[in-house]
């Protein structure tokens, strides 16, 4: 059987794009807008994550190897502070056909097993968190990935009280690096004052694109077509935010999951989400970086020589 083109001949369009979800739901830190706040994982929820985690891997590089594979790991919870997480990642960076591979974190566990990944083909997508970890220690994080050549993006939830924090995140990293803040909607729209949004807007400018949710109910929409989420048991559902399975990777081929039919959402509002809607044209705006939230213009200042 023919194999396909190599993965870095090909675009963000002809990405099959993998967002996994395991049934981890287990952090280290405790911030009190997260259900899964110091939350402990029974022992047989880990040995579940972990036995759907690999065999979702060792689909990916045995009967999706003739496909260019996009997967984001987007635990409840933190999921590199398991081993098994970083043996996936690294893996996946590795395989011929992944293009990339990245995940949600915050960034607390070890950082010397990025030194054994293939770091063109992996990403993070990092979360800063006031109120759980020392400002340096974080910071410092970050220009260790950034001396490593690590590709990641970074950002916090836009509280009013964090501002202070985002503007010295934009200040302290280079300027290469996406720094993104998410709108926080728990007390409705009115919670951004017409100068906060200004000031977000000044450090994220694609900020006011996340404090909307958008009618998305009869749009287009590559959830669906280009773009699925993946549970442990390896049941295909068109995204997260819809219940409905489509399909599982163990049993159809991913023709059988495939549909071009509109999202039968009324609203989307999170950014793995609405990033999908066709009528953004986000898969122009992050191209490869869609998974790790890299725009276009901060990769390619990544690979300039006289990034700052």
């Amino acid at each position: 059987m023919m194999r396909r083109a190599p993965r870095d001949q090909g675009t963000v369009w002809d990405t099959l794009h993998l967002l996994y979800r395991g049934p981890l739901s287990s952090c280290n830190y405790d911030c009190h807008y997260c259900p899964f706040a110091k939350h402990r994982s029974p022992p047989e929820e880990l040995e579940a994550d972990r036995k759907g985690l690999e065999r979702f891997v060792d689909w990916v590089v045995t009967r999706a190897s003739e496909r260019r594979v996009a997967v984001l790991f987007t635990p409840w919870g933190e999921g590199l502070v398991r081993p098994w997480y970083r043996d996936a990642m690294t893996r996946l960076s590795h395989s011929d056909n992944v293009v990339k591979v990245a995940i949600q974190t915050n960034l607390s566990a070890p950082l010397n097993w990025l030194e054994h990944v293939d770091r063109k083909h992996l990403g993070l997508w990092a979360t800063y968190h006031p109120s759980e970890v020392d400002y340096e220690r974080f910071v410092a994080r970050c220009r260790r990935l950034v001396e490593m050549g690590v590709r990641f993006s970074v950002g916090l939830v836009g509280l009013r009280e964090n501002l202070a924090a985002a503007e010295a995140l934009r200040r302290d990293l280079p300027d290469h690096i996406y720094v993104w803040v998410n709108a926080f909607k728990d007390e409705g729209p009115d919670y951004y004052s017409p100068q906060l949004l200004e000031e977000f807007t000044r450090i994220d400018p694609r900020f006011p694109l996340n404090t909307v949710d958008y009618r998305s109910l009869g749009k287009a929409c590559h959830a669906g077509s280009r773009a699925f989420s993946i549970d442990a048991a390896g049941d295909v559902r068109r995204c997260h935010f819809l219940s409905d399975n489509v399909g599982n990777i163990y049993r159809d081929s991913v023709a059988d999951w495939v549909t071009l039919s509109p999202c039968p959402a009324a609203t989307c509002g999170c950014h793995i989400g609405y990033v999908h809607l066709d009528t953004l044209g986000q898969y122009d705006e992050y191209g490869d970086g869609l998974m790790e939230r890299i725009p276009n213009d901060r990769r390619q200042a990544m690979d300039s020589p006289s990034k700052g």
